[in-house]
């Protein structure tokens, strides 16, 4: 019987013969011809070598192929997730981080319960993603970290605190209470907390004899009961807490994205445009100001010169002049003839009721009304403008700029004819390229223009310095204490965007569909990776009535403290939903938790309070998981 694997191989060896059949009549020595024909084959045959297993195997060859490619394992998961994550039952849903860790975990448990493949994907590739993932969320709510810590800094601490203290009462008095083993309670609290680092604590208070195990168990048993908890209680709670953070809101009355909204006016200070440097910033918005274009009539126009007439009607500049169907040049201060066609950019009030009876009849010719217009914001760099208003600024001319927004020191300030100008301040204008650039000149400033172009410097740079802070540790009493990488980046984008904030200069802005993709693909991969490791532990922890009671407590552990957490930010603190939401997952350390909220209340606003929380219980979860070692 011929085996399905070498019936493909022979069909991919005639169609490679199949394919230098032309080249065959029209070459010359055969072994020229014959060098041809192996190369085809070696190509077509190592194809079909990676698909052979498979062909051959079965699901067992599928599950190895997964095993020797992790790439493949990675994406499948990724796309499989996604699309569980996008169904919905009475419009509850898992999401699409939930959706990748579920698939994840499924494929790794079958592969290790039926086939006896453990997946062991490098460490390194999930660190680096979910590195990508808080830089770019860093970048998102940078401008609003600042004013949130002063409005409610101390809520998100006693929040991030209530959190803590009941996961470690719930699990370390939970594994008492059962009888469990010791090495179990250690063990819960990592993996319902979801901090790794946790274990390694564990492990140093048996390395450095600050607990000794008691008589008749060994260090290696009481590290293998840590790890079982740690595995079990890691994927329910990873799975449950996304759920329960996606819906905290709702299950309270509370609507997710009309609070966020709420949240978002309040944490602006009801700043209407994106910070200078936050994506979206120089997105051209709705104006009042409009380009229209007039054929020349009346005689206050014609015989006379660009200048003359800038000087005369400094609300209504002429952008460009087309005269007999080309473009003449401004530069030269043309003057204006009789069939010159002008185009004018003003208030669009201004040029329907009165310029069209002062320069003539409009026009629809579209070499005149085809002005492109650009956004750009421009940092004040002049003593010289330093305490003039707009009005002061735009009686020397506007050359078709309007100014959009006024931002000082990061915050968007109310703009009228009124408004001074500071040194330092950033303007937000809109117009002709050349127009912004020259009014950036004169502002001792340079135009920030919107760029495709990727800021892999910045990104690099910043994510380097944030990695670096979070890795320095201080060990206190045996304790090590360190800031951690992910808290590090998130600051690291913080920074980033706090500082564009007030000087545009600094890099960026980043477009906000390249930050979205970083912060949307970092995270799934993350969880994709983490999920192919964890699955075959949580196998190896199964069996007996431990599992059950380790499920139990690990699932109350995870779970209860950020309900009574949030109930007290806002009933007690009085913080809107979102943002007790926030502060909650950022106590729970749960980032796919955070990302399950903004998906849910399609914002980001709940990441405001999220990096003092979690910063905060990091430390103390090692202090916690320290402690529960040595008080066995």
């Amino acid at each position: 019987m011929v085996k399905p694997g070498n019936l493909l191989r022979a069909a991919g060896r005639f169609a490679a013969h199949l394919s230098l059949l032309p080249l065959l009549l029209v070459s010359g020595p055969a072994s020229a011809q014959d060098a041809g024909i192996s190369t085809s084959q070696s190509v077509v045959g190592q194809i079909f070598d990676k698909i052979e297993p498979v062909t051959e195997s079965g699901l067992h060859g599928f599950f190895q192929l997964l095993d020797n490619q992790p790439i493949a394992y990675v994406l499948l998961a990724l796309a499989l997730g996604t699309l569980i994550g996008k169904l919905s039952f009475k419009t509850i849903s898992l999401g699409s981080t939930a959706g990748t860790l579920l698939v994840g975990v499924v494929l790794s448990m079958i592969a290790e319960a039926a086939y006896g493949i453990t997946y062991s994907i490098p460490g390194i590739l999930s660190s680096f993603m979910l590195l990508l993932f808080m830089y770019a969320l860093g970048l998102k709510v940078g401008p609003q970290f600042f004013s949130g810590l002063r409005k409610g800094g101390l809520a998100f601490v006693g929040i991030g605190v209530i959190v803590w203290v009941l996961n470690w009462v719930i699990c370390y008095f939970g594994a008492k209470l059962v009888g469990l083993a010791p090495g179990y309670a250690t063990g819960l609290i990592s993996g319902s907390y979801t901090i790794t680092a946790i274990l390694g604590v564990g492990q140093g208070a048996m390395a450095s004899g600050a607990y000794v195990p008691p008589e008749g168990m060994t260090v290696e048993e009481v590290g293998a009961n840590m790890a079982a908890a740690y595995a079990i209680s890691y994927v329910l709670s990873t799975v449950g807490i996304i759920l329960l953070i996606r819906y905290l809101p709702r299950i309270f009355g509370y609507d997710a994205a009309a609070d966020a909204k709420l949240a978002e006016a309040e944490y602006t200070g009801g700043a209407i445009h994106p910070v200078p440097g936050a994506p979206g910033a120089l997105t051209m918005s709705a104006s009042p100001y409009d380009l229209r274009a007039f054929n020349v009539t009346h005689d206050r126009f014609l015989g006379r010169n660009i200048s003359e007439l800038a000087a005369d009607f400094p609300h209504v500049p002429i952008l460009r002049v087309v005269r007999d169907h080309k473009i003449v040049e401004l530069s030269s201060d043309p003057v204006i003839a009789a069939g010159d066609i002008v185009t004018v950019r003003s208030d669009v009030h201004d040029l329907i009721l009165e310029e069209g009876e002062l320069i003539g009849p409009e026009s629809d010719d579209l070499l005149a009304r085809n002005v492109p217009l650009e956004v750009a914001d421009v940092h004040i760099g002049s003593h010289a403008v330093s305490g003039k208003t707009i009005a002061e600024l735009e009686s020397h001319g506007t050359g078709g700029i309007e100014v959009q927004a006024l931002f000082r020191a990061g915050n968007e300030l109310p703009l009228g004819p009124n408004s001074d100008v500071r040194f330092g301040d950033v303007l937000r204008l809109t117009g002709p390229d050349a127009a912004i650039k020259a009014a950036a000149k004169q502002l001792g400033g340079h135009a920030i223009l919107p760029t495709m172009k990727s800021e892999v410097l910045y990104l690099a740079l910043a994510m380097l310095v944030g990695y670096l802070v979070g890795i320095v540790t201080v060990t206190v009493s045996g304790i090590p204490f360190a800031l951690g990488t992910s808290a590090g980046v998130i600051m690291a984008g913080v920074g980033v965007s706090y500082f564009r904030s007030r000087n545009p200069n600094f890099g960026g802005p980043v477009h906000e569909g390249a930050r979205s993709f970083l912060q949307d693909f970092g995270l799934n991969a993350f969880v994709a990776v983490l999920s192919a490791n964890v699955g075959p532990k949580v196998i190896s922890a199964l069996g007996g009535d431990t599992i059950m009671w380790l499920a139990l407590i690990g699932v109350a552990g995870a779970l209860i403290p950020p309900l009574v957490a949030f109930w007290v930010g806002v009933k007690v603190f009085g913080l809107n939903s979102i943002i007790s939401d926030g502060a909650t997952t950022g106590g729970r350390n749960s980032t796919p938790g955070l990302n399950a909220i903004m998906e849910e209340s399609k914002s980001s606003v709940a990441a405001v309070p999220y990096p003092v929380s979690y910063a905060l219980t990091t430390v103390l979860a090692l202090i916690g998981g320290y402690f529960s070692m040595i008080l066995l």
